[in-house]
């Protein structure tokens, strides 16, 4: 390979490294059947679920209301963020593995081609709906990107960011005839293994999503 510049140093070899492989979603959908103050009226805790998996139109839309993109050029997300940095990160966990969502995108990334849900209701200290449904969401905040822009208050934003998120969560739930509950009961490293992600992402909640039993 040719030597770099004038120091002579030859240019370091390419990253030889293959990225993950994604998966493009169907495109969300963005007038529904049910009004949000029929979401907000019908909106419960959901625990106990139906065996029959979520399609990826159902895994999609969730997705997309947790942080997808609401402007083709640009920012604007379905939940708002402090001064646009965007610090949540969302995985679905299903009985084919675990799946980043790439809002960009609107795609996920294979993150692990395994089932970890009963690991990740073992990080969740046993709570049994977090095992048994088809699908399970966790979103992360990742304060360092708000910190660069907002200092010691970032912490705050990045939970308050959460909090809308789920919120979407939830109603989109109820919109599709979904059940969903929010789960903040957890041991945050054992959660941080099981996804395999940085020490400094930090877990915020866990939805495990479902069809209710006797729907």
């Amino acid at each position: 390979m040719a030597a770099c510049g004038g120091s002579g140093a030859a240019e370091p070899p390419a990253s030889t490294a293959q990225p993950e492989p994604t998966l493009a979603l169907p495109a969300p959908t963005v007038a529904g059947e049910v009004s949000l103050e029929e979401a907000l009226a019908q909106r419960r805790s959901v625990r106990d679920y139906g065996d029959e998996a979520l399609g990826w139109a159902e895994v999609g839309q969730l997705l997309w209301a947790a942080q997808g993109r609401t402007q083709q050029n640009g920012g604007g997300r379905t939940a708002p963020s402090a001064g646009g940095t965007y610090p949540l990160e969302v995985f679905a966990l299903t009985a084919d593995g675990v799946f980043r969502y790439l809002p960009e995108e609107h795609a996920v990334e294979v993150a692990a081609a395994e089932d970890r849900r009963r690991a990740l209701q073992e990080a969740a200290l046993g709570q049994e709906w977090v095992g048994r449904a088809p699908l399970v969401l966790v979103v992360v905040g990742v304060v360092e990107r708000t910190a660069e822009r907002y200092g010691g208050r970032a912490e705050r934003y990045v939970i308050l960011e959460a909090g809308h998120a789920a919120q979407n969560i939830l109603l989109q739930a109820v919109a599709l005839g979904l059940g969903a509950v929010p789960v903040g009961a957890f041991d945050d490293g054992a959660v941080r293994r099981v996804l395999a992600m940085s020490a400094s992402w930090t877990p915020l909640y866990i939805i495990p999503v479902g069809r209710p039993a006797g729907a």
